[in-house]
Protein backbone atom coordinates (compact mmCIF):
# COMPACT_ATOMS: atom_id res chain seq x y z
CA UNK A 1 0.00 0.00 0.00
CA UNK A 2 1.19 3.50 -0.91
CA UNK A 3 -0.06 6.95 -0.56
CA UNK A 4 -2.94 7.79 -2.62
CA UNK A 5 -3.99 4.28 -3.09
CA UNK A 6 -7.57 3.76 -2.58
CA UNK A 7 -8.87 0.89 0.08
CA UNK A 8 -11.77 -0.84 0.33
CA UNK A 9 -12.64 -2.31 3.88
CA UNK A 10 -15.16 -4.37 4.83
CA UNK A 11 -15.03 -7.37 8.04
CA UNK A 12 -12.24 -8.60 6.54
CA UNK A 13 -10.33 -5.54 7.24
CA UNK A 14 -11.95 -5.12 10.72
CA UNK A 15 -15.11 -5.82 12.84
CA UNK A 16 -15.99 -2.08 12.68
CA UNK A 17 -16.52 -2.51 8.92
CA UNK A 18 -19.69 -3.96 8.96
CA UNK A 19 -20.47 -1.38 6.44
CA UNK A 20 -17.82 -0.87 3.69
CA UNK A 21 -15.80 2.02 3.24
CA UNK A 22 -14.01 3.45 0.74
CA UNK A 23 -10.71 5.02 1.79
CA UNK A 24 -7.66 6.98 0.42
CA UNK A 25 -4.58 6.59 2.06
CA UNK A 26 -2.39 9.40 3.17
CA UNK A 27 0.05 6.81 5.39
CA UNK A 28 0.27 3.62 6.81
CA UNK A 29 1.65 4.94 10.36
CA UNK A 30 4.66 2.22 10.44
CA UNK A 31 5.91 4.62 13.69
CA UNK A 32 3.24 3.14 15.72
CA UNK A 33 3.45 -0.59 17.23
CA UNK A 34 1.03 -3.33 17.03
CA UNK A 35 0.20 -6.71 16.92
CA UNK A 36 1.45 -9.15 14.27
CA UNK A 37 -0.53 -7.81 11.63
CA UNK A 38 -2.33 -5.30 12.21
CA UNK A 39 -1.78 -1.69 10.81
CA UNK A 40 -2.58 1.86 11.71
CA UNK A 41 -4.05 3.88 8.47
CA UNK A 42 -3.94 7.86 8.00
CA UNK A 43 -6.26 8.84 5.55
CA UNK A 44 -9.86 10.08 4.14
CA UNK A 45 -13.21 8.46 3.83
CA UNK A 46 -14.22 8.47 0.42
CA UNK A 47 -18.36 8.85 -0.53
CA UNK A 48 -20.21 7.58 -3.00
CA UNK A 49 -18.43 9.38 -5.56
CA UNK A 50 -14.85 9.92 -4.41
CA UNK A 51 -14.76 12.62 -2.46
CA UNK A 52 -13.46 12.50 1.14
CA UNK A 53 -15.75 13.39 3.54
CA UNK A 54 -14.22 12.52 7.03
CA UNK A 55 -10.23 12.24 7.93
CA UNK A 56 -9.86 9.28 10.04
CA UNK A 57 -6.91 6.90 11.23
CA UNK A 58 -8.30 3.41 11.43
CA UNK A 59 -7.01 0.32 13.19
CA UNK A 60 -7.06 -2.63 10.49
CA UNK A 61 -5.72 -6.38 9.70
CA UNK A 62 -3.49 -5.66 6.88
CA UNK A 63 -4.33 -9.01 5.19
CA UNK A 64 -7.71 -7.73 5.22
CA UNK A 65 -7.71 -4.65 2.98
CA UNK A 66 -8.47 -4.40 -0.75
CA UNK A 67 -6.37 -2.25 -2.48
CA UNK A 68 -8.66 -1.08 -5.80
CA UNK A 69 -6.43 -1.11 -8.50
CA UNK A 70 -7.11 1.37 -10.84
CA UNK A 71 -9.66 3.06 -7.96
CA UNK A 72 -12.77 3.95 -9.12
CA UNK A 73 -13.41 6.72 -11.21
CA UNK A 74 -14.74 10.16 -9.45
CA UNK A 75 -18.55 10.30 -10.59
CA UNK A 76 -19.12 13.65 -11.87
CA UNK A 77 -20.93 16.02 -9.83
CA UNK A 78 -24.81 16.75 -10.50
CA UNK A 79 -26.00 20.17 -12.17
CA UNK A 80 -26.86 22.50 -9.35
CA UNK A 81 -30.56 23.69 -10.24
CA UNK A 82 -31.43 27.07 -9.96
CA UNK A 83 -34.08 28.56 -8.71
CA UNK A 84 -36.47 31.02 -9.84
CA UNK A 85 -37.09 33.99 -7.39
CA UNK A 86 -40.14 35.60 -7.70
Amino acid sequence: MKAGDVLHLTLAASVQFIEPVMFRLIKDRDDLHTYHGWVWLDGYELNERGEAVARRELYVIREGVRVMNPPPAPQPRSPKRQTSRR
